[in-house]
């Protein structure tokens, strides 16, 4: 599969560079203590978005599709915190979960590659579509060692065996979070939220009224609604559920962010604390169709209008997000003005893919359950 490379890509941010110091950190200095990997080439861009139902510039689309030249979307912004915690622990190997087609564990086997670490991705089965094969692929290109279990209480018993192998052989493993959620991961949404800020204060956008992101395992959300807060906006955020594995409610989001919340306070106590109720954020479930992964018409129709206006979005997060951005402007609801965040990547990772193997390196369960699901087609 090859070996890790040490060191940052050549296309990656140096370290250091003042495009990728995020805002928090100029605003809040106390918080450099928390190590971080620069993936992130910030501030992403924002643009103005047209959807049917809304008048021109009632919508504005946040590109962290280009959020990092190794690899896009919301993932870079979590792994800065968590990998860069990593690097200076000295770990070898990250161990991680998702679905067989993970965003997350691409993510992290890219980024963990270009900073010399190996990555174990534990997978269960979801919905098998060409895209779905095209991120398995790439995990396998980029050296991920994939494990496979039918359902959530394998996937745990596969994941503590991985770690307790990764110790044993000395590599000083490390337990990512799914989607890359946690107190420390979802610094990186804190620190998006004071990015936005200043685009709003340089006249980039107005203040949104809204902001529309997807929800699988909550980080994305709960960064936003604390960094949002603590930068002095009040713009309420509404989370689309796209997932009904372990799918997060409103009290974790809220726990999710007052715990990252007093990670900061610890480092600097001059971060205030800040109400974090339900007018802050909404999880709205409409648009989850038969499951995670599951294609439904709207995301499809939600996909082809993103396409139209310059952006790729993909079936199981980013379309439904949209889907329901377009539905409530369509019906009245939407606050405008409005911004979709575009968690997807659109970086084109497989231009730096080394050469993988081929589904023979996958495991004898995996190879049977992907021949079962192509056979069913």
């Amino acid at each position: 599969m090859g070996a890790p490379r040490s060191g940052f890509a050549a296309t990656a941010s140096p370290p250091g560079s003042a495009a990728s110091e995020p805002a928090l950190l100029r605003r809040h200095p106390a918080l450099h203590a928390l190590p971080r990997a620069p993936f992130v080439a910030a501030p992403t861009p924002v643009e103005p978005l047209p959807l049917p139902g809304l008048p021109p510039g009632a919508c504005f689309v946040k590109r962290d599709d280009r959020s990092c030249p190794l690899y896009g979307g919301n993932k870079p912004r979590k792994l800065e915190f968590v990998l860069g915690a990593a690097a200076a622990r000295g770990t070898r190997r990250l161990v991680t979960t998702g679905g067989v087609g993970t965003h997350h564990g691409l993510a992290t086997t890219i980024l963990g590659r270009s900073l010399g670490m190996a990555t174990t991705v534990v997978c269960v089965p979801q919905p098998l579509t060409d895209h779905v094969r095209e991120q398995l692929a790439g995990m396998l290109a980029f050296g991920a060692e994939v494990r496979f279990a039918h359902g959530v209480p394998g996937a745990a018993a596969r994941t503590a065996w991985a770690l307790a192998r990764a110790s044993l052989a000395g590599e000083r493993p490390l337990l990512v979070p799914t989607g890359g959620s946690s107190a420390l991961g979802d610094v990186g949404f804190v620190a998006a939220a004071f990015e936005l800020a200043e685009q709003i204060e340089a006249g980039l956008l107005p203040a949104p009224a809204e902001i529309y992101v997807p929800v699988g395992s909550g980080g994305t959300l709960s960064g936003l609604v604390l960094g949002l807060a603590l930068a002095g906006l009040r713009t309420r955020v509404v989370g689309v559920l796209v997932t009904d594995i372990l799918p997060p409610g409103a009290r974790r989001v809220a726990a999710l962010a007052r715990a990252t919340l007093a990670l900061l306070q610890r480092l600097d106590p001059s971060l205030p604390a800040v109400a974090l109720d339900s007018e802050a954020f909404e999880i709205a479930r409409a648009q989850l169709g038969a499951g995670y992964g599951a294609p439904t018409e709207a995301g499809r129709a939600a996909a082809t209008i993103a396409r139209d206006a310059g952006l790729a979005l993909e079936t199981t997060y980013t379309a439904k997000c949209l889907a329901e951005l377009i539905e409530r402007a369509r019906d009245g609801r939407a606050r405008t003005p409005a911004l979709f965040w575009n968690t997807y990547n659109s970086v084109d990772y497989r231009a730096h893919a080394p050469a993988g193997p081929g589904r023979e390196a996958l495991p004898a369960a995996l190879r049977a359950w992907l021949a079962r699901a192509e056979g069913g087609r």
